[in-house]
């Protein structure tokens, strides 16, 4: 709940009073409030409730491209969730051609940048036509359900407003950086941003200058680095000996995620068990391994198939481990010597 009233302080007693419009006295059951300043884009608001808004980067027009692509609509939850969200909060969104007629049943219609919905009288006239209006409408639905996406999958109450630093960093962690564009990166990095043509005096080009996205990449350096032999000697053998991976650096880094069963910080990088992946004395590789704070891996070693039943197969919980560290760049593969 958000609301803008304005305070009538009775500074010989002390208190300072608030009134509300009677529609909100529902919202007042004696739990505390957060009491901030007003912002400046509420100043010309009236007193009452302030009404949840779309995310303003959702608005931004450099992020619409990157908000509308197919990867990011896919991670965000895919076409039918777009769908789906689009049932739930919107009516018939052809409301200014056509006349004002509009039919009670409602149908989410695809376009080319996002989803629309409408009534069966405008699908009807609309269907299969060009209107730049219901594109606008289609793409403004698709980066507001991104946005609002991301919110909720980076854990943020709501009515919060995304910030590009949440957005770069929700980006850097499905491996979509390089992606964002470049002007983008350049504020997120504090890059000077050159638009394509740009003139510049002779004196001002610097040969060694790199574009943003690769300024972008550079930064992001893998944890773990692997490469491959085909041709390992044991390969050629009938019962070749058993060896145990081992990287410090990347349990360590599975040390430091959310632990996959409660979502609190992690304590130990827990080694998959009961699946056959160990042996007598020993544990399984180190990239069989799942981030687990010290309550949820104590009731797994208690009761391991209730442990699974209620959070999933822990062979599950590895590969959305190493998706995680594949998706970020922790896991890369090694340049060839």
């Amino acid at each position: 709940m958000r609301a803008l009233l304005k305070p009538y302080p009775q500074r010989d007693l002390g208190i300072v009073l608030l009134r509300p419009p009677g529609d909100m006295l529902q919202h007042f059951s004696g739990k505390r409030l957060l009491i901030t300043d007003e912002p400046a884009d509420l100043r010309g608001a009236a007193d009452g409730l302030v009404p949840v808004e779309a995310q303003p980067l959702s608005r931004d027009p450099r992020l619409s491209t990157f908000l509308s692509s197919e990867r990011v609509i896919g991670l965000a939850g895919g076409w039918d969730t777009l769908k789906l969200w689009v049932k739930r909060n919107r009516g018939c969104q052809c409301t200014d051609f056509g006349g004002q007629y509009h039919h009670h049943e409602l149908v989410q219609s695809r376009r080319a940048r996002g989803v629309v919905s409408l009534c069966w009288t405008h699908d009807n006239e609309y269907h299969g036509k060009e209107s730049v209006k219901l594109d606008a409408a289609a793409l403004s639905n698709t980066t507001e359900f991104v946005t609002e996406a991301i919110r909720e999958r980076s854990r943020l109450s709501a009515g919060h407003q995304l910030t590009l630093p949440e957005l770069c960093w929700w980006a850097t962690s499905k491996g979509l950086a390089a992606q964002l564009p470049d002007e983008i990166i350049c504020e997120a990095l504090g890059m000077k941003y050159l638009p394509p043509g740009t003139q510049l005096k002779e004196s001002d080009i610097n040969p060694s200058e790199q574009e943003p996205g690769e300024v972008m990449a550079s930064n992001i350096k893998p944890v773990l680095a692997l490469a491959v032999d085909p041709e390992t000697p044991e390969s050629f053998m009938l019962r070749p000996k058993r060896r145990r991976y081992e990287n410090t650096k990347y349990t360590q880094w599975v040390k430091r995620q959310p632990c996959c069963a409660c979502g609190n910080g992690s304590d130990d990088p827990h080694h998959i068990t009961g699946n056959g992946f160990g042996g007598m004395a020993t544990k399984a590789h180190d990239l069989f391994v799942i981030p687990l704070c010290r309550r949820c891996h104590d009731s797994l070693h208690a009761d391991t198939q209730a442990w699974e039943s209620e959070h999933g197969t822990q062979e599950f919980l590895v590969l959305k481990t190493l998706d995680r560290a594949l998706a970020t760049g922790v896991i890369a593969t090694a340049k060839q010597k």
